[in-house]
């Protein structure tokens, strides 16, 4: 594998410590990139007060743009009059400063003879021309310079562009993509210099045609947003409430940069900002960070915006149920087909904004980017859509779409009047192949770039049309697949929705350490998409404890301690490749393995509490026998209460770092940032711990506990807690259990334990709370209504 070739950086400067800058210089530094953030210098006190005070921000920022809190330190505040001597050792640097382009190019005088010959220069803006910002540079500096564009929250949302301009150095591209593609694990995608690049020119064009056809049509905002969110495989903000969360103001000036700078667009006359957006402007309401714009909060109440009363109203946002029948059809070309022919004013609507939306992507699809599969990703990846514009429209049948958007232009019923391209009429029914999505410069279905660090991924996101084969099936059954890729490395992958576990998981699991054992260097446990796994299936607990039979659930508590002792003690390594949720369960899974990989967006957690129980697929026993490790013979007590903590508090991890803190990843764990490169790096450790002579720790006999002394402290802990209101009555009862598993038992302090003990007192604890009538209310409240109960 060549990662050889990868860029190598050291030191990163961020220009502008604005909210973008701020914190993509936050995620640098969750990588372990050494950042130094610049801003002007402050007019009194500090005069890097400016930056600090962005840093400050940062820690309230909700989501956390921090893997851990402490990444902080990694970041130092800089001024551009006394800190630009600070730009010479580092080896990417970034200017996120307004977007003036005035501005711009006052600051590249400024710092231009400060970077260093090597140092690839880059702009984070979101529309502004690459070529034109270049023109001020140097020569020397030109080739290494090019555009970077970020999505926002920097470290949730994988797009980023990068746009060259034409003195910019192939070689920089391909050095920049890599970087951010495994040391940031974002998707990159590479745009034209044309205004707004991709994502936003389509992302912004979809939101103008919206809200074109909202007056059109006369719907409310909040009826919109009840029709463009998730019912159709967008984001739950879907359209107006994605305004105010973007801010108006910044939607107001993305328009006029394409009102300006696109004026032969033929989609130029809906390039304006509404009168309404221009009143809300003056009035300050500019969406979320000023308190309200189209929403906004009243007591408890969402009121929204009312163009007819000129005023607010409480929001109904409600969907027509003809108009939901016909979005919960499965079949696209169905649902596609009723949409268009409907009579409904709102199923009108929708037509004529995918309508609007697959005729603006064809028209503009060769200006914009390269081929067909750049533009759905950078939509899915930059504005969180399940589909791509390109996937929907091969979903829905290319031939009808074609034609029902070539009768409404006709018709006189489209915005624009411009046909569609020759290439969408050439008889063709699909733009994705498996062998490439389609070019219209080249005229060919293009493949994916072939860069090194693209041999990390064996399964990249795919787009609609292309086919992923996992491997040769080694063995399956109703729960898991075991297969392998390479005849070396077994993977285990489970089938269940949300990947849940039950009894057929457990047996497989078992079943695939022993063949694993039997045939392979290893086995990585790995799904084929996230999350890792949500945890024990509670519709199958909850059908035996309908039907009394505690015999299954005793049995199927054995075998999940089976699965997970199986794992642990595997006569040859066991890998958890872990992305997104791990809980309960699946937690534990990971806990036993003999190593994790853990892709930074990992949200780890033993939350057993919430349903009622505790954990016992072996998750106390991995607590207590990591503390008495930790402990090195001295003191117990501190380190378990963490551990405590940990499962009476239900604490779910922030991320993979996080979960390291919190102890469900062990220091010597693994964390990536690319989740597409989870399967190769775990693939790789199973390798390299078989190479070196791997053999399974040895089942503990002498575990030291704390015995009652300890117990009782932690009670003592939980009656302060029930009496101050924290905690009901029912999590105290779970609470003493845990304590006394995790204290060893009613014994004495000093003792020693064995796994089998641990897991005894799990087992037999668990069983008593699944016969209370209060856990079996949190269990079915659960799978009701998918939140815990606290009774």
């Amino acid at each position: 594998m060549a990662s050889h070739n990868r860029y190598l950086v050291r030191k990163v400067a961020v220009l502008g410590s604005g909210v973008m800058g701020a914190q993509i210089a936050a995620h640098m530094a969750n990588a372990n990139v050494e950042v130094v953030l610049f801003d002007l210098p402050a007019k009194d006190g500090n005069p890097n007060g400016i930056v600090q005070k962005s840093l400050a921000f940062l820690q309230k920022l909700e989501p956390t743009p921090f893997s851990i809190k402490s990444k902080a330190n990694y970041i130092t505040p800089a001024n551009y009059e006394h800190d630009l001597d600070k730009l010479q050792d580092c080896d990417l640097i970034i200017e996120a400063i307004s977007e003036r382009i005035d501005w711009k190019k006052d600051l590249y005088s400024k710092v231009s003879s400060k970077i260093s010959s090597h140092a690839i220069f880059a702009t984070n803006t979101s529309g502004l021309s690459i070529n034109s910002l270049a023109e001020v540079l140097p020569s020397e500096l030109r080739k290494n310079f090019c555009g970077i564009h970020f999505f926002n929250p920097p470290r949730y949302m994988t797009l980023v562009e990068i746009i060259p301009q034409k003195s910019t150095n192939l070689q920089t591209m391909d050095n920049l993509e890599e970087f951010l593609t495994t040391t940031l694990g974002k998707g990159v995608i590479r745009a034209k210099d044309t205004p707004n690049f991709i994502a936003n020119r389509i992302g912004v064009f979809s939101m103008l045609a919206t809200m074109h056809h909202t007056e059109k049509f006369a719907l409310g905002f909040d009826v919109v947003d009840a029709l463009t969110g998730t019912s159709i495989g967008r984001a739950k903000s879907a359209t107006y409430r994605t305004l105010d969360v973007v801010g108006i103001d910044t939607l107001a000036h993305v328009i006029k940069t394409m009102s300006d700078t696109l004026p032969n667009d033929p989609w130029h006359s809906i390039f304006n900002v509404p009168s309404w957006i221009q009143a809300l402007i003056s009035k300050g309401a500019v969406g979320q960070k000023a308190g309200g714009g189209v929403f906004r909060k009243i007591g408890k109440e969402i009121h929204v915006l009312d163009l007819k009363l000129q005023d607010y109203r409480p929001s109904k946002p409600e969907a027509d149920a003809d108009v939901v029948s016909i979005l919960k059809l499965k079949d696209p070309s169905e649902k596609f087909k009723q949409l268009r022919n409907s009579k409904n004013p709102q199923a009108q609507f929708l037509w004529a904004i995918f309508r609007d939306l697959f005729h603006y992507c064809a028209v503009q699809l060769e200006e914009i980017a390269d081929n067909a599969r750049d533009l759905d990703l950078a939509i899915r990846w930059g504005y969180g859509w399940a589909m791509g514009p390109f996937e929907t429209w091969q979903a829905a049948g290319w031939k009808f779409i074609t034609d029902a958007i070539n009768e409404d232009i006709a018709a006189g019923k489209t915005v624009a009047k411009s046909p569609l391209p020759a290439w969408v009429t050439d008889g063709r029914s699909e733009v994705h192949f498996a062998n490439g999505s389609y070019s219209p410069s080249t005229n060919k279905n293009e493949p994916r770039r072939e860069l090194p660090v693209y041999l990390r991924q064996y399964y990249p996101e795919r787009v609609l049309g292309e086919k992923a084969t996992y491997g040769e099936t080694v063995y399956e059954n109703e729960g898991v697949r075991l297969w392998t890729k390479d005849q070396e490395v077994s993977i285990l992958s489970f089938k269940s929705k949300m990947h849940a576990i039950g009894s057929d998981v457990l047996e497989g699991v078992i079943k695939s350490v022993k063949i694993a054992e039997d045939k392979f260097k290893g086995l990585v446990l790995w799904q084929t998409e996230a999350p890792f796994s949500a945890g024990a299936n509670l519709a199958q607990v909850t059908q035996a404890l309908k039907d009394n039979d505690f015999k299954t659930l005793e049995t199927m508590v054995k075998r999940f301690q089976d699965a997970s002792m199986a794992l642990k003690h595997s006569l040859v390594p066991t890998v958890a490749a872990v992305q997104g949720l791990a809980l309960g369960g699946g937690c534990e899974f990971v806990m036993h393995c003999s190593k994790a990989v853990a892709a930074l967006e990992t949200y780890m957690g033993l939350v057993e509490v919430g349903v009622g129980l505790l954990p016992a697929g072996g998750g106390c026993k991995e607590f207590t026998l990591r503390a008495a490790k930790e402990a090195k013979g001295g003191n117990i007590f501190p380190f378990l209460q963490k551990y405590f903590e940990n499962i009476a508090m239900a604490k779910v991890s922030r991320s993979a770092e996080d979960a390291k803190e919190l102890g469900y990843l062990r220091p010597s764990d693994t964390i990536i940032f690319n989740p597409n490169e989870l399967l190769y790096v775990a693939t790789e450790e199973v390798k390299s711990l078989y190479e070196t002579g791997y053999r399974p720790p040895l089942k503990s006999k002498d575990i030291i506990v704390t015995g009652k002394g300890g117990t009782a402290t932690f009670k003592a802990a939980l009656v302060n807690m029930l009496a101050g209101g924290f905690i009901s009555e029912h999590d105290n009862e779970i609470g003493k259990r845990v304590a006394t598993i995790l204290g060893g038992g009613e014994i004495d302090q000093g003792n020693t334990v064995t796994d089998e003990w641990l897991l005894e007192l799990e087992f037999r604890f668990f069983m008593e709370l699944l016969r209370s009538e209060k856990t079996q209310q949190r269990i079915k409240y659960m799978l009701e209504n998918g939140k815990p109960l606290r009774n």
